[in-house]
C-alpha cells in the first residue's frame, strides 16, 4: 500500500472487486462441461465457499466472531427444511 500511495480502504476495495470477479469466473466455469467428474468439482467449489466465509472481512478461522458463528449455526443448527 505504501509503495503505491493508496489507503488501506482503497486496497480492501480492490481486493473485494477481484474476489467478486473471481466468483463470477468460478460460477461460469462450473457450468461448462468438463472431463473432471462433478463430485470433484463440487468439493473444490465447497472448499472455496468455506474459505470465502471464514476470511471475508476478517480472519474468521483464527478469531471466530458473531458472523462466522451465525453462518455455521444457520447451516448446521437451524437448516432450512426441504
Amino acid at each position: 500500500m505504501k509503495q503505491y500511495g493508496v489507503s488501506e480502504q482503497e486496497t480492501v476495495d480492490v481486493f473485494k472487486k477481484q474476489i467478486m470477479d473471481l466468483w463470477e469466473d468460478i460460477n461460469e466455469e462450473f457450468l461448462r462441461p468438463t472431463a473432471v467428474p462433478m463430485p470433484v468439482l463440487k468439493r473444490v467449489l465447497n472448499l472455496t465457499r468455506v474459505a470465502d466465509l471464514l476470511y471475508k472481512g476478517e480472519d474468521g478461522f483464527t478469531r471466530v466472531g458473531k458472523v462466522t458463528k451465525d453462518s455455521v449455526a444457520s447451516v448446521y443448527i437451524n437448516p432450512v427444511p426441504l
